[in-house]
């Protein structure tokens, strides 16, 4: 044997050093963390840059999440007249007409409920708030007839000053804002019942090719998601307005219809809007009926509570809302905060619709688009 390759080979040998890409200081368990956190807050600050750009848009975000939601329910309809050789156009237009014509009936007997019953509120309300003045003055509390009447008087200043104009002129502005959200929100609906698939193929044509499986499916399962939902929670606020409705009447309470109506409405509302429009209920039953009628109005919402809870939404909604209660309440106040009675109403199914999306999304996933999964 040579004496160099002796030597080579007594010589032990050196492994080769990984190769680290980036700073060392990076690859520990702090490192990673910290690269976590920073996507995390780049996630974090382009959902408020776009829930900022959307509360800016309003006018036309809103009309768009209400007519989406709205076509989601309505499609099966549309896909029904389109099954029976019925023009797609035309289909969604009938579909439109129907429910326009059903919400306007609706309206119109509620007004003439009100119109029928205002009298007899109203003279119910002033007595009840006439009791109300009495036992305040006349009962434990520390309050005077001064203190009313002081209380009465600032509360005509602050209805003659300018900041209650200034929120009559925003209510104007509103109420413009409304009109013109609601002819927007219809021409949206028309064309997502028409052309709903149309515009989901000309989305998805943009994407890469091996990826439209999945977000086709992802679609689907959305749309059937955010339909179930809204068709499961109207079966389920019919009940609650229907059996409370009936209550009301075989009591007494005036006004039962308009507040069923209420009921229904609140509904759409998870958790909180039955219970918020039962009290309502309960409230106008106390000024017209007395404290014994409120007490048996606040026991039926009780009942209708638990009924929609423990029967009702698990039956009717099945999965269309596979959300924790806790993801729930927490959608809901952050759709609150971020646009009041709107984001309350439109939060929690397309957090539901999110959620859906997401779950789809990985399962369909399975392996990186183009290779073989075995």
């Amino acid at each position: 044997m040579q004496p160099e390759l002796a030597g080579a080979a007594a010589r032990p040998t050196v492994p080769e050093r990984p190769h680290h890409e980036g700073h060392p200081a990076w690859q520990d368990g702090l490192g990673r963390a910290a690269i976590r956190s920073l996507q995390v807050l780049i996630v974090l600050a382009l959902v408020v840059v776009v829930t900022y750009a959307a509360v800016r848009l309003r006018l036309v975000v809103v009309p768009l999440l209400i007519a989406t939601l709205i076509a989601a329910a309505a499609n099966p309809v549309v896909d029904w007249l389109d099954r029976k050789h019925v023009p797609r156009s035309l289909a969604a237009l009938l579909t439109m007409l129907v429910g326009i014509a059903a919400l306007s009936g609706v309206v119109w007997w509620i007004s003439n409920a009100v119109g029928d019953q205002w009298n007899e509120l109203r003279d119910s309300a002033s007595e009840g708030l006439t009791e109300l003045r009495n036992y305040v003055v006349d009962g434990p509390l520390p309050i005077t007839e001064q203190h009313v009447t002081d209380a009465q008087d600032r509360l005509g200043e602050f209805v003659g000053g300018t900041q209650f104009q200034q929120g009559a002129i925003s209510g104007a502005t509103l109420a413009l804002e409304i009109v013109t959200g609601i002819f927007l929100g219809v021409v949206l609906l028309y064309f997502l019942l028409k052309d709903g698939r149309t515009i989901w193929r000309f989305i998805s044509d943009q994407l890469p090719e091996s990826h439209r499986p999945r977000w086709d499916q992802v679609a689907r399962r959305s749309a059937g998601v955010l339909g179930g939902y809204v068709r499961g929670t109207a079966v389920v606020a019919f009940v609650d307005a229907l059996v409370i409705g009936i209550a009301l009447v075989v009591l007494g309470v005036p006004l039962a219809l308009p507040l069923a109506v209420v009921v229904f409405l609140g509904a759409f509302i998870p958790l909180v809007g039955a219970t918020i429009a039962g009290t309502l209920a309960a409230l106008v039953a106390l000024v017209s009926n007395g404290f014994v009628t409120a007490l048996i109005v606040v026991a039926v919402v009780i009942a209708v509570n638990q009924l929609e809870g423990d029967i009702l939404a698990p039956v009717v909604l099945g999965q269309a809302l596979s959300l924790h209660p806790l993801a729930i309440l927490l959608a809901l106040t952050a759709g609150t905060i971020v646009a009041g009675v709107i984001g309350a109403l439109l939060s929690v199914p397309f957090a539901a619709v999110t959620w859906s999306a997401v779950k789809t999304f990985r399962e369909a996933g399975g392996s990186p688009p183009g290779e073989n999964p075995a």
